[in-house]
């Protein structure tokens, strides 16, 4: 076994220590993304009782953390209040292409972005998502029907996220559509796609399979909340009490 982790090990680590370092907020070892970009917070690959005493100061007392790809153990006191099986796929051959119908979304469409989201569920998408990288969506009669965009970017590697079609115009293949003009985009930088979805979600790992993408690995959605009493001892650092 290799001693280097993989950078798609810890994708939201590797991002905020990389291409996505403007967006990253840190103490210590502990760093997340500006609250109204992205939930995501990244702990070292081997934390410890300080990391989770940054995390509390970052996140704040009651506040709820993401912490994507993380299976080791959560301190006593903490409550999780998300946990699901995923599974994280790349590039393995897909046909991507450029779409004639796409159309580049900018902060001027986030209230229609919000609302497809609102409505489909896609995952995690917050008032400056759009600034991780290139969205592009489909509109029918000038509304917004579906997209599809760019989220964590660990050095080499693009994500794609936020994949999502109105319930009115599915089966249509505008997600499938939108995923390869993304791809299409992130190659054209030299760059790997790769995406994460739902364990159970079969009907999308068939789509991303039959579409030219790869399993890589199983992972886990995970989110815990700080819990609400903060003690400080007197060198200053958090150590958090249930």
């Amino acid at each position: 076994m290799s001693a280097t982790p993989h950078v798609l090990d810890n994708p939201a680590r590797a991002s905020l220590t990389g291409p996505h370092a403007h967006f990253a907020e840190r103490r210590g070892r502990v760093l997340r993304y500006q609250a109204d970009v992205s939930p995501w917070l990244a702990l070292p690959d081997d934390p410890d009782a300080g990391d989770w005493a940054d995390v509390a100061v970052l996140a704040g007392p009651g506040e709820e953390i993401a912490l994507p790809g993380f299976r080791g153990e959560i301190p006593e006191g903490w409550e999780v209040t998300f946990r699901a099986e995923g599974v994280q796929f790349v590039d393995d051959g897909l046909a991507a292409a450029p779409d004639p119908e796409a159309v580049r979304l900018g902060p001027a469409d986030v209230p229609e972005m919000l609302a497809l989201v609102e409505r489909t569920r896609p995952g995690p998408f917050l008032p400056r998502t759009v600034e991780l990288g290139t969205y592009l969506g489909i509109r029918r009669g000038g509304a917004l029907v579906a997209m599809a965009g760019e989220r964590l970017h660990p050095p080499g590697w693009t994500e794609i996220s936020a994949v999502c079609t109105d319930a009115a115009v599915r089966g249509q293949g505008l997600a499938t559509r939108l995923t390869l003009a993304v791809a299409h985009g992130i190659r054209a930088r030299g760059e790997t796609p790769f995406l994460h979805t739902g364990a159970d979600n079969t009907t999308a790992v068939r789509l991303y399979e039959s579409l030219g993408f790869r399993l890589r690995r199983r992972t886990r959605f995970l989110a815990a909340r700080v819990p609400e009493r903060p003690n400080r001892p007197a060198d200053g650092r958090v150590v958090v009490v249930g």
